[in-house]
């Protein structure tokens, strides 16, 4: 098996998408793991509000938990987690890699792998936003447990709400984009380049006529180089989220080699940030009607910013919005507990966050 037939087994395909070229030579996994993949399900997990409800059709129970968790994340705002300085605090690690997101550090075999509350959108961070790491990090602690009988993964562990440990690898410098819609705001999203007239990109044929969300007629892989600054195109699970009234929309996966040559799936699986996700019971009659899906992500902050600024070229951004800052760490929220059938637990803010970080590491590295 190839590394895109895994993307697409991940992302829910029963069949494997069209070939799209990848750069030569890729490691190739073993096929058995693809028979694994179909025959054992994710497991089915009731969510902790049932079924997500549309935004005009929202239960009691729903309106009460979010209104309880703009309470606790109004007044985190001021005390979100933008920056890390580990190689300081705790003994044993090494320098700070800074990613968009994620705060990277070195400990002998593994990786320290800090998850910001930073926002990030247009190759540039915009916002900071409350418990959005935490999130983010216990998304994909999930996702990696569950997607485990597909293929391997780097986890090894996580201390600390905002804290991955992971295995070291090589990282392969390609990212496994997965796409079922015809969407998107950023220069080398889907529906960018197909409005621009676009009709054969990385290796797919768009067929011409189609309008913006639209659903393909079959998932495609658009897999893009890794850069420092942004990601380049190059040529070349929808079922757990539908269950909880989710329509997983595009995805990305990222892979790399341990030292014993083992292929393993590494940073983040299906997070909001990594992820789009529209509300299932309302998008057809939306796109019936011309409108923009109903969102679960990121997708209407990048929309705002679009709307009032050029995020590509300004120089200086505009502030987001507290208030809508604060329905974005609540939209996080409400997916992570949609997905993974868990109650999100606040932690208290009153402590420095970098303070408990350093702590949780100090201790998870001296017991491995």
């Amino acid at each position: 098996m190839t590394l895109t037939q895994f993307a697409a087994s991940s992302f829910g395909l029963l069949t494997p998408p069209s070939p799209s070229p990848l750069p030569s030579p890729l490691p190739r996994l073993k096929a058995t793991r693809w028979a694994i993949s179909i025959l054992k399900p994710f497991p089915r997990r009731k969510a902790f509000m049932g079924t997500l409800k549309s935004c005009g059709g929202e239960s009691a129970d729903l309106d009460k938990r979010k209104a309880d968790a703009l309470q606790y994340i109004q007044e985190a705002l001021p005390n979100c987690l933008t920056e890390t300085d580990l190689h300081h605090t705790v003994p044993g690690i090494g320098r700070k890699i800074r990613g968009k997101v994620r705060d990277i550090y070195e400990a002998k075999d593994h990786l320290i792998l800090v998850t910001t509350d930073r926002l990030s959108a247009f190759d540039r961070v915009l916002a900071s936003v409350p418990y959005k790491g935490e999130v983010l990090n216990q998304t994909s602690v999930w996702w990696f447990d569950n997607t485990k009988h597909i293929t391997s993964n780097a986890f090894v562990s996580a201390p600390d709400p905002n804290v991955t440990i992971a295995k070291k690898c090589k990282v392969f410098p390609v990212e496994f984009v997965v796409r079922g819609y015809l969407t998107g705001s950023t220069s080398t999203s889907l529906w960018t380049v197909y409005s621009k007239g676009v009709r054969s990109y990385c290796g797919n044929v768009l067929p011409e006529g189609m309008s913006k969300n639209e659903r393909l007629t079959c998932n495609i892989l658009t897999p893009t180089t890794k850069s420092a600054d942004h990601d380049i195109p190059i040529s070349g699970v929808e079922e757990v989220a539908l269950e909880h009234g989710l329509l997983l929309v595009d995805t990305k996966y990222e892979f790399g080699k341990d030292a014993d040559g083992s292929i393993l799936l590494l940073d983040e699986v299906h997070t909001p940030d990594s992820s789009r996700y529209w509300i299932a019971a309302t998008y057809e009659e939306h796109h019936r009607q011309g409108l923009e899906p109903e969102n679960i992500d990121k997708e209407f902050m990048r929309l705002w910013f679009k709307n009032i600024c050029n995020p590509y070229e300004d120089e200086i951004l505009p502030d987001a919005p507290a208030e809508l800052v604060s329905e974005l760490a609540w939209r996080y929220i409400l997916l992570y507990e949609t997905i993974t059938g868990s109650r999100f637990e606040f932690s208290a803010n009153m402590n420095p966050i970098h303070d408990r970080i350093s702590r949780n590491v100090a201790e998870a590295l001296r017991l491995l």
